[in-house]
Parts: structure tokens; sequence; C-alpha cells
């Protein structure tokens, strides 16, 4: 058995170079036994050609999935987890790329310490380069070993991203799991299901994985249908919380998840982003918010993690969203004009 698969959501990744960056980067690993299944979720730009030229270049490395339909990167995984023969499984964002050594140090410490997830932590870039910028932890030391009930609760409350481990093969494929498909955002939805799996984890604290910032990413780019997406993983992961156990266990973690994924972060980026705002969704956004924990405001990460401003506006919010929406609408008015009065001077 091959030890690693890496798999590579690609969708309308040809430009710049980004895709042939982040493609050369996995093909260079000096991790012999791994394959690179790389699936096209229908893209419209070049980006399948460019995937077909690695696999004729580096055949049993590279296999491509061509997807007829766009499933999003969710139906991407699926697609190519039913195909993934390694005997650990990771996943690359396609304008993403890694060390040289990166998948060899994380398999050799998984098998040395028998962990069945490592992870390892990335560097925000805004060119392509293999200098390191400043580490960004994604986990930490508590974090490791065995699991118990208060290493998995630290876990689950900073899981860090998807894209930055490695996992066993039994996490995914040895009981059904499935990534949610036609949406963003399915690592939310699915980041609580996995760390319930985990037994062992694992972490090399080096700045391994480069991770690119620019404007087409999800996390950067918004619009409405992201705002729903988001709030629609966190009812999956709420779902799975509530029949697995998981909710009743760790409820304050998965409380503050859901407050901040759901609620905080859509409200803020909707009222953010948009210059016609519907006061019936910002209504029903707060009224779902409040259904679903009814004393969130008192989570004790929630008001750690929180700024007094943003506390201040999310009560006004739940007791009157057209005050809340005339108050940030002045807010985004004052900010308009001191950065045209900072511009004329």
């Amino acid at each position: 058995m091959l030890k690693l698969s890496i798999i590579v959501p690609v969708y309308n990744m040809a430009r710049d170079g980004n895709l042939e960056y982040c493609m050369n980067s996995l093909v260079r690993q000096t991790l012999e036994s791994m394959e690179i299944i790389a699936v096209d979720d229908a893209s419209t730009d070049n980006s399948l050609e460019i995937l077909q030229r690695f696999e004729s270049e580096y055949p049993g490395r590279v296999r491509v999935i061509a997807s007829p339909e766009n499933r999003k990167q969710g139906g991407a995984k699926n697609l190519g987890l039913q195909e993934a023969q390694g005997q650990y499984i990771g996943f690359m964002d396609a304008d993403d790329w890694a060390v040289e050594d990166l998948y060899e140090k994380m398999v050799n410490l998984a098998i040395r310490t028998g962990a069945d997830a490592v992870g390892t932590d990335l560097s925000r870039v805004y060119e392509h380069t293999m200098i390191p910028a400043e580490r960004e932890a994604c986990n930490f030391p508590d974090q490791t070993g065995i699991f118990d009930h208060e290493t998995r609760k630290r876990y689950l409350l900073h899981p860090g991203p998807l894209v930055t481990k490695i996992y066993a093969r039994e996490i995914f494929l040895g009981r059904e799991f499935r990534f949610p498909e036609y949406m963003f955002y399915e690592d939310n939805a699915t980041f609580v299901e996995i760390g319930m799996r985990i037994k062992h984890f694992e972490h090399i604290p080096e700045a391994n994985l480069f991770y690119y910032q620019h404007a087409d990413s999800t996390t950067h780019g918004s619009s409405f249908k992201k705002c729903q997406d988001r709030m629609e993983a966190m009812r999956i992961m709420m779902k799975y919380a509530k029949e697995n156990g998981a909710l009743d266990e760790y409820r304050d973690v998965i409380e503050y998840h859901f407050s901040s994924l759901f609620y905080r972060n859509t409200l803020f980026s909707y009222m953010q982003n948009f210059h016609k705002k519907s006061s019936a969704f910002v209504k029903q956004l707060g009224n779902e918010m409040i259904s679903t924990f009814p004393n969130f405001r008192q989570n004790t990460y929630y008001i750690q993690n929180t700024n007094d401003y943003e506390r201040k506006l999310i009560n006004l919010q739940l007791k009157s969203t057209s005050a809340f929406m005339l108050v940030y609408k002045l807010k985004l008015l004052s900010r308009k004009l001191k950065t045209k009065n900072e511009g004329h001077k």
C-alpha cells in the first residue's frame, strides 16, 4: 500500500501559474511512496489540461479525475477519497504549496508515534516563494498525544485547517464519511466529526505549508451564497454533534464555534460587504442563533474571543434589528468619510 494520498480539488486555478506552482511542489516531495490525486471540478479554464500534462509527465505519481459537473470542493474531495490508496490521506488547496520534505516528515512522525493525525503550521504569503514568512501556528503542544477528554476539547476548540494535516485512512474510509457537496465551507461542516474520530494527534511546529493570499479564495471573497453556505455548514455540524454525543460532551466548544461561524462571522461579513441589506435576513440570523443556543453570550470562549464593540453590536441586533442596521450603516459611513478625508491630506 502507498504511504500517502494527497487530494487536490481544482477549479479554475490556471491563472498566474498558481496550479503549476502547487503541483510542482507536490511532485517534488521527497516522500516516494505517495500519490497526488488531482480532481478537476469542471474547470472552465485550462486547469484540466495542466493536470493532464502532469499526469503524463509523472505516471504513477499523479492521477487526474475530471468531474463532469462542478460539485465544489466537498464534491471534489469525495471523488478523491473514492480513489485514494494511501495509508494516510491529506488535502491540498490548488493555490497553495509545501516545502519538499513536508509529507516525508509527517508520515515518518505518524509511523513513529502511532498517531492517526499529524499537523504542521503555515506561512501566509502574497507571492510564489519557497521562503517562509512568519510562522502561523495551526495547533499547539497541549493538543498532542493520545486524546483524553481535555486534549480532545483543546483540539476541537482550535482544530486548525484541514490542509495542514494528514490523517490515517480509517478516519475517512473506515466508516461512512462524506463532505457536503455543492457548497462552500465544507471543512466547517465536518471538523467536529473528524475531531471526534481522531485518537492520537501529533504536530510539527514549522511553517511547512504556504497559504497563498489572494482575492479569489473562499476565505476572501464574499457573496450571499457564501453567507448561506456558512450557516448551512454549521447546521450540518450541529446535526452530527447531536446525533453522535459530541454536543453533550463538548457543548461549550460547539456553542462557541456555532456562535462564531454561523452568527458572528456571517453577520459582520454580510453587513460589511453588501450594499443592499435585508433586515429580514439579519433578523432571521439572530433568531436562529438564539433558538439554537439561547445563552451563547455567557459562553467563556465567546467572551474571550469577541471584542467589546462587537458584543455591543450583537446585543443591539438581538434586541432590535432595525436599530442595529442603522448604527452599522452610520459606522460604515463614518469610516468612508474618514478614508476620504485622509486621502485629501
